[in-house]
């Protein structure tokens, strides 16, 4: 029994321009005409689901999915830097800094570790691997930075070596426990 997942990376938002850790604004009109441009060139799918933040909801919406919240798949929890520019972090706190660069264990702004989020995205694979079918889930880019860390049992510190750009599919293909990995297509009108 074979489990496809389609993870899609929502369109940017102010957020993502200002280099901020996601404040859970809305998406940026260059990323809304760059979605609404892509509507319905996704196939359909036995399950579509959407991480809670507005940028996902709102980037599923344009795309025209009927898509269920999934806070399992929320992304990582920022704590104390949630809206702050990393200028600003960087500025304020550059050991924590380099600390959450290089260690998946950092938690030191008060939200979720790397290794955590790993941990989370993980067990959500484990869980959808269970049903056979196609899943589709507009995720923000840590998660399915996450997912690709699981799916290829990488250690955590590959996370940040994974670039996600916006509106594109990663795709998984797992039975038996094992996963393979199709990267970063970009989604386009065929």
């Amino acid at each position: 029994m074979t489990t496809r997942v389609m993870l899609v990376s929502p369109a940017a938002g102010e957020a993502q321009r200002e280099v901020r850790f996601d404040d859970d604004g809305p998406l940026s009109e260059a990323g809304l005409r760059r979605v609404r441009a892509v509507a319905g060139s996704l196939p359909a799918a036995d399950r579509v689901l959407v991480s809670p933040s507005v940028r996902c909801r709102d980037t599923a919406v344009e795309l025209g999915l009927s898509a269920r919240s999934a806070p399992e798949l929320a992304g990582c929890a920022m704590g104390g830097w949630r809206g702050r520019t990393l200028d600003e972090v960087a500025g304020a706190e550059p050991a924590a800094v380099s600390a959450w660069l290089s260690d998946p264990d950092f938690d030191g702004h008060g939200g979720e570790s790397l290794r955590r989020l790993c941990d989370r995205i993980g067990d959500w694979l484990t869980a959808a691997a269970r049903e056979p079918g196609r899943v589709l889930a507009v995720v923000e880019p840590d998660v399915v930075r996450a997912a690709a860390v699981c799916a290829l049992s990488v250690p955590a510190v590959a996370f940040w070596r994974l670039d996600v750009a916006p509106l594109t599919v990663t795709e998984l293909s797992g039975r038996g426990g094992r996963w393979n990995l199709g990267l970063g297509r970009r989604l386009d009108r065929r």
